[in-house]
């Protein structure tokens, strides 16, 4: 067996917990998460089943707890992984499925499938099985601190834009600040928009806040390339930020896995809780416009729809936060089909989008985005994700279809009050 093969093997084996010994012995096999992927509904491949990404997981539980696959290894009944099968995997795993859960969702049995395939992740990256882009993004946010190779210069390069356009002061390392914003490379390079929102919506709301030289940017390679030590390296970062600040809250900015990493996975990732609290954006400007810090006035008329980003909605609960949001400045507000926890992923999140390998099939999934603006005809379409943002630009403008995308927290920034005085 070659060294490469088992450090696989071996990191496999360290992901079977107990969740995952009961999602293995209830699965039934009925396909039904088959129907839930786009990536199975826009192929047809029966690869893309959602269970099937599993197998690697599912091999190496069956050959060591249960009783059948424990005797037909034993008596050289069964066929152990290789390193063929891992090489295949990886290219199924990391190329298509989004980790967007909504396989999950439907599972009649209760299975995280997701959170399974996370756990296939960590044997692949182990075994040096993982996408070059992915490779390289995770080296560049550990070496450089950003995926995208973004440094702090370019930051504080946006930020003076940002000043000179509004005349607002970017506060960065404010000692005792309420707020810590984080953001993540897209949003400093594609979408500056966000950091001018932000400071728009503050000055109005009375928020205490600021940047953090060391800890801006949310993005978290290493979950989505599956490398646990390095998706804590990258958290500590941010918590070492936070307490060095003394702030209370930490906001996550309008992207999906961020979200993910710092709300819900970071404590687990670096063995202690916080002592801050963590909150979207989403759920931050809610809460204002909820107690009346927040005013906006004048109503979009165009006909716009919301897309769910994956991990803040379906994954991370923040469902009705951007729907009162949006109905307090949206008077044609319209919903797709399937929307709120069991929309459609745009084909991007999990990493998939730093994947060029990837393009093909991710342009091919997103298909199913496709025919739900299709059929809704809508002139705008907002959203919370800048990875959602990018690929579905891409995806629009390969289908030549000409619907501008915009940020949530961008479209509340101009319906502030102040902007009509």
């Amino acid at each position: 067996m070659s060294e490469r093969l088992e450090r696989g093997l071996n990191t496999l084996r360290a992901q079977i917990d107990p969740e995952v010994k009961a999602y293995f012995s209830s699965c039934v096999h009925c396909g039904i998460c088959a129907e839930a992927c786009l990536f199975y509904t826009e192929t047809g491949d029966p690869r893309y089943t959602p269970i099937y990404k599993t197998e690697p997981l599912h091999k190496v539980w069956q050959e060591e707890y249960t009783f059948w696959g424990k005797l037909g290894k034993k008596l050289g009944l069964t066929k152990s992984l290789t390193e063929a099968d891992l090489a295949n995997w990886e290219e199924l795993v990391y190329d298509g499925c989004s980790m967007c859960g909504r396989c999950s969702m439907v599972c009649p049995v209760g299975i995280d499938v997701a959170y399974i395939i996370r756990k296939v992740k960590e044997g692949l990256a182990a075994s040096d099985y993982s996408p070059e882009g992915l490779v390289e993004a995770t080296q560049r946010a550990v070496e450089i601190g950003s995926p995208m190779g973004i440094r702090l210069k370019a930051l504080q390069a946006q930020i003076r834009h940002v000043e000179a356009d509004t005349g607002l002061k970017i506060p960065m390392d404010v000692e005792g600040a309420e707020y810590l914003a984080l953001l993540s490379s897209m949003e400093i390079i594609n979408f500056p928009e966000y950091i001018e929102a932000l400071a728009r919506i503050f000055k109005q709301a009375g928020v205490s806040w600021t940047l953090c030289s060391d800890a801006f940017e949310a993005t978290n390679s290493g979950l989505q390339i599956g490398n646990s030590i390095i998706a804590a390296q990258l958290l500590e970062r941010v918590v070492a930020g936070a307490e060095k600040l003394k702030v209370k809250t930490v906001i996550s900015p309008e992207c999906g896995h961020a979200f993910a990493a710092i709300r819900w996975d970071g404590p687990n990732f670096i063995g202690r809780p916080y002592n801050f609290k963590v909150v979207h954006i989403l759920e931050l400007l809610d809460e204002l416009q909820q107690s009346g810090r927040l005013k906006t006035s004048g109503m979009e008329t165009a006909r716009l729809t919301f897309h769910d980003p994956c991990q803040i909605v379906r994954r991370g609960g923040v469902e009705a936060q951007p729907r009162r949001l949006l109905e307090s400045v949206a008077e044609n507000f319209v919903e797709m089909t399937e929307h709120g926890r069991m929309n459609w992923c745009c084909g991007g999140g999990g990493g998939v989008s730093a994947n060029e390998r990837a393009e093909g099939l991710r342009l091919k999934a997103f298909k199913r985005k496709k025919s739900q603006l299709d059929e809704l005809k809508v002139e705008t379409i907002v959203t919370a994700c800048a990875n959602c943002r990018l690929v579905m630009e891409e995806g629009l403008e390969e289908n030549e279809m000409d619907i501008p995308i915009v940020g949530l927290t961008e479209v509340i920034a101009e319906h502030l009050v102040e902007d009509k005085q």
